[in-house]
């Protein structure tokens, strides 16, 4: 279905009180999240140890949006070397809690405290001699007082204007799980290598594991053209070549510019015609480049820094080696990666 609604569909005062409610959305979510900082202390780096400690898995449970902040967290620590599971209180009444184990660890998400279907469990993971983390937005709720150790996720005020639907409550739980998946990581001093171990067929482990002169477009596939010429030979250039960009060079070899698609509708915007405009007209001058020995998820961090998807390599201006693409960075590109 179209979209109907458009931002100029709203009358000025609907307009103006979409933008407040979004902003008071997130303005509360950061005073939960900057009242969960100020509480982050002695609890937390027990929690910490007992994770650290834990022979077995780490298991996440929780229902409704809590279940699936634990399922997150869960995903979390499983790539950052901490071996974790999510567990359905429901499932787990009926059959599932066969998973869990003496050796293992539960972290428990309930902003209540009180959740029926949870606290049911408490008993067989206690009986199984399991250490219970509690994250909770009650520190005298059931929960709290069944926990080995209770870390505080409460917040003054949910971001729903009904104050029911769980929103502020979520963000600090969630930030409380990447907070300890992050201290654990570094407690682990889990190494990129690690990660990369843990996304064999991932694409941002493949960007982690190679060198930008494993992916860059060389030799003839390069597209260029020489300052001075007209534009129409940078428009056909960037036809064959296919990345939607061209270098641009001086008599010396020297890069000092670059022209891409967008440049170029920013130039027929202006009323500039292919035919009588330069190259020079519409360039960018002193572009970004990269060097063929930075990894390719530094050439990416510097693509999306600047908004830009080609980037010239080179070894100084009077050296260019190639030129890299966002989407070879990617994996969509004509490059595929092998791990």
């Amino acid at each position: 279905m179209p979209i109907t609604r458009t931002p100029q569909s709203f009358s000025p005062q609907e307009t103006q009180d979409i933008l407040e409610t979004g902003r008071e959305v997130i303005n509360i979510e950061i005073e939960g999240l900057e009242r969960i900082r100020g509480r982050i202390g002695e609890n937390f780096v027990r929690a910490v140890g007992i994770l650290l400690e834990t022979r077995g898995r780490v298991v996440l449970t929780g229902i409704g949006k809590s279940g699936l902040i634990a399922r997150k967290i869960a995903a979390t620590l499983a790539s950052t070397g901490t071996p974790a599971i999510f567990l359905h209180p429901v499932e787990a009444m009926h059959g599932d809690l066969g998973m869990v184990t003496s050796e293992d660890c539960v972290v428990a998400l309930s902003n209540s405290g009180e959740t029926r279907e949870l606290m049911a469990l408490v008993p067989a993971f206690k009986r199984r001699g399991v250490a219970v983390i509690s994250v909770t937005g009650r520190m005298d709720s059931s929960l709290a007082r069944a926990g080995d150790v209770v870390l505080d996720a409460g917040v003054e005020r949910e971001a729903c204007a009904l104050g029911l639907a769980p929103t502020a409550s979520t963000t600090t739980a969630l930030a409380l799980g990447d907070a300890l998946a992050v201290a654990l990581l570094k407690m682990r001093r889990f190494s990129e290598r690690d990660f990369l171990r843990n996304h064999p067929a991932g694409s941002l482990g493949e960007r982690l594991k190679v060198r930008v002169r494993e992916v860059m477009i060389t030799g003839p596939d390069v597209p260029f053209a020489r300052t001075g010429a007209p534009l129409r030979d940078a428009i056909l250039e960037m036809d064959r070549k296919g990345i939607g960009a061209v270098l641009v060079l001086n008599g010396e070899e020297s890069l000092v510019g670059i022209v891409t698609d967008g440049d170029l509708r920013r130039a027929l915007v202006k009323g500039m015609g292919s035919d009588t405009s330069r190259v020079d007209d519409v360039m960018t001058a002193n572009p970004k480049t990269v060097s063929p020995d930075a990894l390719a998820a530094d050439a990416l961090a510097l693509m999306e820094r600047h908004l830009i998807t080609v980037l010239p390599v080179s070894e100084g201006p009077e050296r260019i080696l190639g030129v890299v693409h966002l989407h070879d960075l990617l994996g969509k590109g004509r490059f595929t990666f092998e791990v």
